[in-house]
């Protein structure tokens, strides 16, 4: 049992910042499963609603074809930040690639915050979008839906990928390895040793 006074690793300012870091990263990464599980769920059940009301009854559900662009939208928006936090966002690396040790860290470091900065850039003005369809109360043509319900879609998800290229900056400050995101260490250079000459 440590003593009073004792000031263990656990409780230094480092161990600290990467606990709360990773409470901010388990709580985004709840959000966009939550989102991306939700929307794949009704996009399914309507797809097969659709189908069996077209077979059975010979008719679909009205504004089926609206429902499934709204719920595509929310996915891709959602999926931003879940592709990030798992690194398998499209990078183009030909020059990143030939770099080893700290310059490639650094310049990763630097890639990963001018990218976030990008991500709450476009967040801000997306939001400026949702709030102008709000103002002019636009709605969908077919079920009357709010437009920008389903557009709020945009800078949240701009938001929560800001926020996985932040968080992945941050652990390349303060961690010796590379990490592509905050929980995805980098394995480029990891070559499979299958016995081939």
């Amino acid at each position: 049992m440590p003593e009073p006074g004792d000031t263990s690793a656990s409780h230094s300012p480092k161990a600290l910042l990467s606990k709360a870091l990773g409470a901010l990263d388990r709580t985004s990464e709840h959000i966009e499963k939550t989102i991306l599980g939700l929307s794949v769920l009704f996009l399914a059940g309507l797809l097969i609603v659709h189908v069996l009301g077209r077979q059975l009854l010979g008719s679909g559900l009205t504004g089926q074809v609206e429902l499934t662009q709204i719920s595509l939208i929310i996915m891709t928006f959602a999926g931003l930040g879940y592709g990030v936090r798992r690194a398998r966002h499209i990078c183009m690396s030909a020059f990143y690639d030939q770099l080893s040790g700290w310059p490639r860290k650094a310049l990763l470091v630097f890639i990963s915050l001018l990218t976030g900065a990008l991500m709450f850039y476009f967040a801000w003005y997306a939001w400026e979008y949702v709030s102008a369809i709000q103002d002019r109360g636009r709605t969908s043509s077919a079920l009357q839906i709010p437009l920008w319900i389903p557009y709020l879609a945009a800078p949240i998800g701009f938001a929560l990928a800001g926020i996985q290229y932040w968080l992945t900056a941050i652990r390349n400050l303060i961690s010796r390895d590379i990490y592509r995101s905050f929980t995805e260490k980098e394995e480029y250079d990891a070559i499979p040793d299958d016995g081939a000459v």
